[in-house]
């Protein structure tokens, strides 16, 4: 049974940095493509960041964050994480870990979700 469990999300002012994580358990870590959700209150959930299985050197973001996040993963912890640099207060959401997606190719990559969600942890910038 897959489960992704996140943490590692909070208070912070605008400008500040967090790195919340995904533990995932219940599936060969290496062979999956690992992603980043977010959802905002009477939004829609948006992809955030994605990366390839393997060492993932293909790595796909949200045009809103590149250069202020980056998707670290770490296949010997089976952990993936998010590294927020530079928030801002439109940064505020409920961060979703996504599992089992898939990496694809046309013209650039983007990912498709698979179908292994985490419960969520609350990221909230203040300005």
């Amino acid at each position: 049974q897959v489960q992704l469990v996140e943490s590692g999300g909070g208070l912070v002012q605008a400008g500040g940095s967090l790195r919340p994580f995904c533990a995932a358990s219940g599936m060969i870590f290496s062979s999956n493509a690992m992603a980043w959700y977010r959802q905002a209150p009477g939004q829609q959930r948006e992809l955030v960041a994605a990366i390839r299985s393997g060492g993932g050197s293909i790595r796909n973001y949200h045009d809103s964050v590149k250069g202020r996040f980056t998707i670290p993963r770490d296949n010997a912890k089976n952990t993936v994480y998010l590294q927020m640099n530079s928030l801002k207060p439109e940064d505020t959401a409920v961060y979703y870990c996504n599992a089992g997606g898939k990496m694809n190719w046309d013209a650039t990559y983007y990912y498709t979700p698979g179908d292994y969600w985490g419960q969520g942890t609350q990221v909230t910038v203040s300005s």
